[in-house]
């Protein structure tokens, strides 16, 4: 017998399971159904881009500090307080990463909405 997630009868499933990105990115953009939880990774993603232009335009280390902050702080909020998951970087933290940023690019080409 299968595990089911509580909010719903679907079977669980585990990220770490998963061999090639190609087959974890449906799973990451099933993570990401609440459109709240999209639009703050957006804009969590988005900041991480300022502050690495800001780095790399003033060499203040501040700007590189603080970008991984507002990427995962933003996420997390999207998946504790809208999506009510746990974000699959906890253990698929590589292909999680390149979910983001291909969830990122996906957004700005109209793929996905926000």
């Amino acid at each position: 017998m299968q595990a089911t997630t509580p909010e719903s009868a679907a079977p669980a499933v585990d990220p770490t399971k998963f061999t090639r990105f190609a087959e974890f990115y449906p799973f990451y953009l099933s993570e990401h159904s609440d459109l709240t939880c999209r639009r703050l990774h957006f804009v969590g993603s988005s900041l991480v881009l300022l502050s690495l232009l800001a780095f790399a335009l003033t060499g203040m280390l501040t700007f590189l500090v603080t970008a991984p902050l507002w990427g995962y702080g933003f996420a997390w909020i999207g998946h504790f307080g809208f999506e009510k998951n746990k974000p699959a970087s906890f253990k698929r933290p590589l292909y999680s990463f390149m979910g983001d940023w291909v969830m990122y690019r996906d957004i700005l080409t109209g793929k996905v909405k926000i």
